[in-house]
């Protein structure tokens, strides 16, 4: 499967509150953007199950701004709609399959408590 293009109007579409999405933020003059980029392909196609999303900087500065991208590329896990890991820099083929079968074995419950917890603090 291959990603598919992330912009400000389709990403609540494209982002699941239920499952895993990864969005890979790049730009096409970015030469380490353009060296994961295989990568990245290579790995959506070994999941399926996984949401794989490109979003072009240049093109999206408002959505690249709403997650403070600083640095390309970048790399944004989601689960159930809840950020799970960010990280700028390229990742190879092995470490995004850990990545994703740690992310899948998560506890939600346990998460998803933590963050209420923490709102409640805040309040």
């Amino acid at each position: 499967m291959e990603p598919i293009k992330i912009t400000k109007e389709n990403f609540s579409a494209q982002v699941p509150t239920e499952g895993i999405a990864i969005l890979d933020f790049w730009a096409p003059w970015c030469m380490p953007c353009n060296q994961f980029a295989p990568v990245f392909e290579a790995a959506a196609s070994r999941h399926s199950d996984v949401v794989f999303g490109k979003v072009n900087t240049d093109e999206q500065q408002e959505l690249a701004a709403a997650f403070k991208i600083r640095s390309i590329p970048s790399v944004i896990v989601f689960r159930d709609g809840i950020v799970m890991y960010e990280k700028a820099g390229i990742l190879n083929g092995r470490t995004l399959d850990t990545l994703l079968e740690s992310i899948r074995t998560t506890n939600m419950d346990a998460v998803k408590a933590d963050i209420n917890a923490a709102l409640a603090k805040d309040a």
